[in-house]
């Protein structure tokens, strides 16, 4: 899906007027956002590339993958990169490989912990931060682990 289309369908229950009112643009420039590119008088006009082509602008030049998470912690959820099949290794060193990296996620998550609590016994809201990223990126090892085990990744073939 396009992204013109995902923001078509999401501002046709609020409406385009609500949505330009709470974001303080004006319904025009949300129109534009639900056009086609190719349907817009000057598809690099200053305000009419939409938000989501803005957002992966902003990650493909930086590359940060918190820019992804931040938002799908603000959808409820996480985000979690697809499993990339293994070539090149056995499915012994493939499974250490793997395996080997979910524990030194793991072991950072615990040492973030341990130094926000060490000095103070306290955790502040910068701490937490670091936690909630080092968390994310166990959450984020562990299931791409698992999608890879269930797809396959994993599996001896039987000739």
């Amino acid at each position: 899906m396009k992204s013109y289309e995902v923001i078509r369908q999401a501002v046709d229950e609020p409406g385009v007027k609500a949505v330009a009112a709470v974001l303080k643009v004006s319904p025009a420039l949300v129109y534009k956002w639900c056009e086609p590119p190719a349907e817009r008088e000057d598809p690099e006009q200053s305000g009419a590339k939409n938000p989501l082509d803005r957002v992966r602008e902003m990650y493909v030049l930086t590359k940060d993958i918190r820019l992804v998470r931040w938002l799908c912690n603000e959808a409820g959820g996480f985000f979690v990169s697809n499993p990339e099949p293994v070539t090149g290794k056995t499915l012994d060193e493939s499974i250490f490989t793997e395996t080997r990296g979910m524990v030194r996620e793991f072991s950072e998550l615990l040492e973030t912990v341990t130094d926000s609590v060490e000095n103070d016994s306290l955790i502040d809201l910068q701490e937490a931060d670091l936690i909630r990223q080092k968390w994310e990126d166990l959450k984020a090892c562990v299931e791409r682990f698992v999608v890879g085990c269930e797809k396959g990744h994993y599996h001896v073939k039987k000739k």
